[in-house]
């Protein structure tokens, strides 16, 4: 192919999927901008090709995907999503945090982006409306600040004794919209609340001083920062014999005591079925934020004999997964 030839080729993105000659059509490009460390999204990336695949687009086969991560750095991500404007790609699919569709949302008007979110998207200035979105933007939410008071109360049963909450939460200001409903469910309960807002790993551990200081009974872990440091997270917990619940059951698995959350994978193979929708002509405009109607209660056994908790039988009835 010549050169001239190939930049007609990019130019004409708008028109997805272009033909590269009568009998070879292109493969569309799909732009996937991550504001995790993207070893931290592999399993949910694996749920956003699933959704991909329901609708027959396969990576590598007849689909291309383009990654760019800020890998936790969210700074880098306005000119990682300028980037994949400027290939340009036929949709951004934007995952790992809400300013990853911030970020896109600031780079292009035009090219739809699909996204996932634990927050409101609507009070984060993502879209209009839920189920008018409106513009060149749909996507996904898992509304993780909806669970506060269901923890809470799972909390309540595993610690009788509960009188003092620390709440563990992301420092960016677009996840404090996903922890809103915390203090106002730790009031109702009449719980004394200690949070601590985490950047980084060295936040965890200071937060874990000061619920130490502060003699806190248990522990609510959510956000993006606690999600990506889970490991430094559950070992202070257990190091400082505190019972811990989360949003993510990531959390459990690498030595949490509990989680109680929606099914964040199930929102990423929601959104690779919007970008395969899309690629085959839907307007995101025409397509509804999908809300979390899966939710999952697990319960680490190992965790809490290693707390010297009795888990009552009633909360083991209630748990879809006890990891022994």
């Amino acid at each position: 192919m010549r050169r001239r030839d190939f930049i007609t080729l990019l130019g004409g993105a708008a028109a997805w999927p272009l033909a590269a000659g009568a009998q070879q059509p292109a493969m569309p490009v799909i732009g996937l901008l991550n504001g995790q460390p993207s070893a931290a999204i592999t399993n949910f990336l694996v749920a956003f090709r699933q959704g991909l695949a329901e609708a027959g687009f396969f990576e590598g086969r007849n689909l291309a995907i383009v990654y760019r991560s800020g890998e936790g750095n969210v700074e880098r991500l306005p000119a990682l999503a300028t980037e994949l404007v400027n290939i340009p790609v036929a949709v951004i699919a934007a995952v790992g945090g809400d300013e990853s569709v911030l970020s896109a949302k600031a780079a292009t008007a035009t090219i739809p982006i699909v996204f996932t979110t634990g927050g409101d998207p609507v009070e984060l200035g993502i879209v209009p409306s839920l189920n008018r979105p409106g513009g060149n933007v749909t996507g996904a939410t898992f509304l993780g600040g909806l669970v506060a008071t269901k923890q809470i109360g799972l909390l309540r049963d595993m610690v009788p004794r509960l009188r003092a909450l620390g709440l563990l939460a992301s420092a960016t200001d677009s996840m404090k919209s996903n922890l809103k409903d915390v203090p106002a469910a730790a009031q109702a309960a009449g719980l004394e609340l200690v949070v601590a807002q985490a950047a980084d790993e060295g936040d965890i551990d200071r937060a874990f001083a000061q619920f130490v200081e502060h003699r806190v009974d248990a522990v609510i872990a959510s956000g993006i920062v606690p999600f990506r440091y889970r490991d430094r997270a559950a070992a202070l917990a257990a190091q400082h014999a505190i019972p811990s619940i989360s949003n993510n059951r990531e959390f459990v698995d690498v030595g949490g005591l509990m989680s109680y959350g929606a099914n964040a994978k199930d929102a990423y193979r929601q959104a690779g079925v919007y970008v395969a929708r899309i690629l085959k002509g839907d307007r995101p405009a025409d397509l509804p934020v999908t809300q979390a109607t899966k939710f999952e209660f697990v319960i680490n056994l190992k965790v809490a004999r290693g707390l010297g908790l009795t888990v009552p039988p009633t909360l083991l009835g209630r748990a879809d997964e006890v990891i022994e």
